[in-house]
C-alpha cells in the first residue's frame, strides 16, 4: 500500500479530526486554527473558520442533513458547515463537547466531557441531555452501534457506556485497568475501541463481551479507530507515528507515517485510509 502526504498551508492549524463527507470529499478539523478543512480528490484545499482561533474543533461527522457538524471543545458549541462553507454555531453550555455521531434518530449525538454525558443536538440545535451516571468518566468518541443504540468509551472510568435513543443507560467496565479508552466505531456487526492507556485495541459484542487485542508496541497509544467492511479494524498510533489494522483474528500490520501525532481517521470514499496529522498534515493510505 502506498502513503501520501497531504501538507496543510498552516502547519500549526494542527488537523485533527477528519471525516468522508457527503460530497465524497475529504472534511477535516483544525484544532489550533478554528477551522475546517476540505479536502478533494485532486487534492485541493480550502478552509472554513468556524469562529475564534480558540474553539479547538476537535471531531467531524456528515449529518442527517448533508451538512458537516464538528465539535468546538473550548467554545463549548457544536457548528454546522454546509458543503459550501455556511457555518451555523450551536451553544451547549459548558459542557467541553468531544466525539459526534449521526445517530439512528436523525439527530446529532456527541459526549459532553466536563458533564458526564452524552447529548443530543437536533438539526434545529435543541439539546437534550443523558447523564451517564459515572462521575469524572470523561466520555471521548462517540459512534451508533449496529444494536441502535450510542456507545461511547469512558476514558477516566475504564469503560463503554450504551445509551438508547430513550436515554437507557447500560456501562460495560474493561477487564483492563487503566485502559482509558478513547476511539470507537461500528462495523461488521461489532464495535471497535482504542485503549490508549493499555495498548490495546478492543472488541466488543452488544452484550458487553470484550476481547482485548493487545499491539506489539504498548506504548503506541492507540487513539482513534475505523472499522472496516471486512471485519477488521484501522487504528492510529499517536505515540508511535503508525497507522495500524487489526483483522479479526488478532493479526497486526502497521504502516510508518511522515510527520507525527496521528489523530482522526476513516476511509475515504476512494477506499484509502486517511488520517489527520497534528503536526499539519493529511496522510493517505491506499
Amino acid at each position: 500500500m502506498e502513503i501520501t502526504e497531504f501538507p496543510v498551508p498552516d502547519p500549526d492549524s494542527g488537523p485533527y479530526g477528519v471525516t468522508t463527507g457527503p460530497d465524497g470529499a475529504v472534511w477535516f478539523t483544525m484544532a489550533g486554527a478554528g477551522a475546517v478543512g476540505r479536502m478533494s480528490a485532486s487534492g485541493q484545499q480550502v478552509t472554513f473558520s468556524v469562529g475564534e482561533t480558540s474553539a479547538q474543533p476537535t471531531s467531524i461527522t456528515t449529518g442527517p442533513d448533508g451538512a458537516l457538524w464538528c465539535t468546538l471543545g473550548q467554545a463549548n458549541a457544536i457548528a454546522r458547515v454546509t458543503v459550501d462553507g455556511a457555518v451555523t454555531r450551536f451553544p451547549v453550555g459548558d459542557v467541553m463537547p468531544y466525539g459526534i455521531t449521526t445517530g439512528p434518530d436523525g439527530a446529532l449525538w456527541f459526549a459532553a466531557m466536563r458533564a458526564d454525558a452524552l447529548m443530543r443536538i437536533a438539526t434545529d440545535g435543541s439539546l437534550t441531555t443523558f447523564p451517564l451516571g459515572t462521575s469524572g468518566a470523561m466520555p471521548a468518541y462517540v459512534t451508533t452501534g449496529p444494536d441502535g443504540a450510542l456507545w461511547c468509551p469512558l476514558n477516566q472510568a475504564d469503560a463503554v457506556a450504551r445509551v438508547t435513543v430513550d436515554g437507557d443507560v447500560t456501562v460495560h467496565p474493561l477487564p483492563t485497568g487503566g485502559a482509558a479508552p478513547v476511539g470507537i466505531d461500528a462495523g461488521a456487526g461489532q464495535l471497535w475501541f482504542a485503549e490508549i492507556g493499555a495498548g490495546a485495541v478492543g472488541r466488543m459484542t452488544g452484550d458487553g463481551a470484550v476481547t482485548e487485542f493487545v499491539l506489539p508496541d504498548r506504548d503506541a497509544r492507540p487513539h482513534a479507530v475505523a472499522a472496516d467492511p471486512a471485519g477488521g479494524c484501522w487504528f492510529t498510533e499517536w505515540a508511535a507515528c503508525r497507522l495500524g489494522h487489526v483483522d479479526g483474528d488478532g493479526r497486526f500490520t502497521h504502516h510508518e507515517l511522515p510527520g507525527g501525532e496521528p489523530h482522526g481517521i476513516t476511509i475515504g470514499a476512494d477506499g484509502a485510509v486517511w488520517t489527520a496529522m497534528q503536526t499539519g498534515a493529511l496522510v493517505r493510505l491506499g
